[in-house]
């Protein structure tokens, strides 16, 4: 899919994430070793999409009532779970594979070809895979940080998953030329319309920031969450050991 800076669509795990990803931080820079390269694509990206795209999805979000778009966003989400499902069966996720389809199945039919959600809504967990995934879950390894023309941030591993993910993308069954082109382009504004309010929250360099948080997103997504636990985990272990059992003897005499 075509977008102007991809780097937006970590806008929303950034803010999420947890509080430990700044000790990442030099790890992050040292796999960066193309940054001239590509802070001069970055600006050339941004400069696009704040004359451009940014305009444009500011219009749109402003005359397309919130039930439509909601119903637009949900139509794309679920086109995505081809994707998903064909990511999942390579990565031998088969048990995950098999909800995924039923979710793609119930918001295709009963939820009007996915304008709405009926599978978030009966449980159906939705899931994000792709090539580029597949890859890192079969040990290839990321490889440097790379800036796209109009695609945005990317890892060289990613960057070559986008192939395999052309070829599995329902966008290759529409063999109108400009119907295909207007299908993407709605694609692509309404997204960048849901994250006209969260952008505002970007501060510091702008660049470090979308490089960060999609090197961050994209290592918590291949490992499955598992730099997450293992956060968390180790967290508590320290909570742990630093708990003076004098303080809980304090506690049980109260």
């Amino acid at each position: 899919m075509s977008l102007i800076n991809k780097g937006l669509l970590v806008l929303g795990w950034f803010f999420c994430s947890v509080a430990g990803g700044s000790v990442w931080a030099a790890s992050l820079e040292d796999r960066d070793p193309w940054e001239g390269y590509n802070r001069a694509v970055f600006t050339f990206n941004d400069t696009l999409d704040f004359y451009v795209l940014r305009p444009a999805a500011t219009g749109y979000d402003r005359i397309m009532p919130n039930p439509l778009q909601n119903g637009v966003s949900n139509f794309f989400s679920n086109l995505g779970e081809i994707k998903t499902i064909a990511n999942s069966v390579l990565q031998l996720k088969l048990k995950q594979a098999g909800l995924d389809t039923t979710r793609f199945l119930v918001n295709s039919t009963v939820g009007l070809f996915g304008f709405i959600d009926i599978g978030s809504r009966i449980g159906l967990e939705k899931h994000d895979e792709d090539f580029g995934q597949t890859l890192g879950y079969w040990g290839v390894p990321s490889g440097p940080y790379l800036v796209l023309p109009l695609f945005g941030p990317n890892t060289v591993r990613d960057t070559s998953g986008m192939v395999p993910d052309y070829y599995v993308s329902p966008y290759r069954a529409v063999h109108h030329d400009l119907t295909g082109y207007s299908i993407t382009a709605l694609d692509v504004l309404d997204l960048r319309a849901s994250l006209l309010d969260i952008e505002k929250l970007v501060a510091g360099d702008r660049y470090t920031f979308f490089r960060d948080a999609y090197l961050q997103r994209r290592d918590f997504l291949v490992s499955d969450g598992a730099l997450a636990d293992d956060f968390l985990e180790d967290d508590l272990l320290f909570d742990d050991f630093e708990d003076d059992p004098a303080d809980s003897n304090e506690d049980e005499t109260f």
